[in-house]
């Protein structure tokens, strides 16, 4: 095989590779958002449940200071949970299982916002990875240099009519 040959098979076996790295990240940012926005409404049904919302409770340190002549000097104040009781029953379907156990509230809802800043951090962690391989994949000029950008985008939004469909 001609060696600019061989080159050029192995360029497009690499832009081939991280184009489906890309692919495949980009899929998986797809199913962390849906679980970011389950997670997210999970944790709006705890805080309707409590009756508070991410703003309602104040700071431990604004509660200790209002109420500092007559309660003890360090008292604890959930965000969501409030003055609702923290040792209410709440059910809770475990991820990647169909099982459904009864914990207390206060567990639920600390297990939920765990499970956000996870699932927040590998949003951002497979954001910047996406930026990065469209940024290479866009360096390597894969398609500019045979297909006018023009062109291109025009081949990318074609839609299939019927003859049925054309003439209407």
């Amino acid at each position: 095989m001609d060696e600019t040959m061989k080159q050029f098979q192995d360029g497009l076996i690499e832009v081939e590779i991280e184009a489906d790295n890309f692919l495949l990240a980009r899929h998986q940012l797809v199913e962390n958002d849906r679980l970011r926005n389950g997670n997210r409404e999970a944790l709006t049904a705890l805080r309707k449940r409590a009756r508070t919302t991410k703003t309602s409770i104040p700071s431990p340190f604004e509660s200790i200071m209002r109420e500092i002549e007559s309660r003890p000097l360090v008292k604890e104040i959930c965000g969501t949970c409030g003055n609702h009781d923290g040792k209410e029953n709440t059910w809770l379907m475990f991820p990647g299982t169909d099982v459904f156990a009864g914990i207390p509230f206060h567990a639920a809802h600390a297990i939920l916002d765990k499970d956000q800043a996870g699932l927040d951090f590998e949003a951002k962690k497979l954001q910047s990875y996406i930026k990065e391989k469209s940024f290479w994949i866009s360096e390597k000029g894969v398609l500019t240099d045979k297909i006018s950008p023009g062109v291109l985008r025009s081949l990318v939004t074609l839609t299939d009519q019927t003859k049925d469909q054309e003439k209407e």
